[in-house]
């Protein structure tokens, strides 16, 4: 696709990976190409594993982009909002194999796939938006909300607590944790399973299943983007 996202289709397998520097950070042109390759990924009919670079998935928003301006920061949380919309109501399953750390927008992407493969290792999971001085957004509270254990919604919302890979599943954060060797391997496996669905069902219940959760993702991406300047 890009330097910054390729896909690979096999077996009716598309993977999907990000590689955009240390971070893993995720700019307006790194979701260009993540979307660009979900469009690919609907027209080959594939399976999803979307991954990102060994030692991490992603640490979240590109810093240098955010810093441009409070313009450019807004625009840039409002794709986001939307990509991760996109994967929540995704017409085919999609796996997150994560590589490693998955934070702030990160963690988000996490809680909008249908499952989600961790690795052991010292490695961090969560949202850290309050930690470093920024409120959270109306959709990223909904988001943690629909997918995280109740128990840890307000530890991870509010109190911006980061779990290592074991306290992810726990918290909602991923789904299961495998060695780090193994983790092409079982996201492949699970893919595989996931192959043998009735597509037209899963597409069908899934959308069915979060119906009201999609409404009201619809309108928090609105109510964030009013809030923060940009409808006119």
């Amino acid at each position: 696709m890009t330097e910054l996202v390729s896909y690979d289709l096999k077996d009716g397998v598309a993977t999907i990976a990000i590689s955009n520097g240390k971070a893993n950070a995720l700019s307006q042109e790194v979701f260009e190409g993540l979307n660009a390759a979900l469009d690919r990924a609907e027209q080959d009919k594939a399976v999803v594993i979307l991954t990102g670079q060994p030692g991490v998935f992603s640490a979240g928003y590109d810093l240098k982009e955010m810093q441009k301006g409070p313009k450019e920061a807004a625009a840039l949380v409002k794709t986001g909002s939307s990509f991760t919309r996109r994967l929540a109501a995704f017409p085919l399953p999609i796996i997150g194999a994560c590589s490693g750390h998955a934070i702030a927008k990160g963690a988000f992407i996490l809680l909008s796939v249908d499952h989600r493969i961790g690795i052991e290792g010292p490695f961090k999971l969560g949202l850290n938006e309050v930690a470093i001085g920024m409120t959270m957004h109306h959709a990223g509270i909904e988001i943690a909300r629909h997918r995280l254990a109740p128990a840890h919604f307000y530890r991870s919302v509010v109190n911006a607590e980061i779990y290592n890979p074991e306290g992810a599943v726990e918290a909602g954060f991923l789904d299961e944790v495998v060695a780090q060797d193994k983790l092409v391997e079982r996201a492949t496996e699970l893919a595989l399973h996931f192959k043998s669905l009735n597509m037209r069902a899963h597409r069908e219940t899934k959308v069915k299943a979060k119906a009201d959760y999609l409404a009201l993702l619809d309108r928090c991406i609105e109510q964030d983007a009013e809030h923060l300047g940009l409808n006119g």
